[in-house]
């Protein structure tokens, strides 16, 4: 599984801290950052699917 992380889109709603807050932090602008290698958990997966601005993307 990659993640695709488009920093661009990100409107810095947190969904994706809040689902999975070992992969994903925000900077001092609340803009999207990943800090570690996404595995393949459940957590991810529902952090892609609630970010609002679609900037989180799957690929298998």
């Amino acid at each position: 599984m990659e993640l695709e992380v488009d920093r661009g889109r990100c409107v810095g709603a947190g969904q994706c801290v809040l689902n999975a807050p070992d992969v994903f932090d925000q900077d001092d602008e609340g803009i999207v950052t990943v800090v570690a290698e996404p595995g393949s958990g459940v957590e991810v997966r529902d952090a892609v699917q609630t970010c609002p601005s679609g900037a989180l993307s799957l690929k298998d």
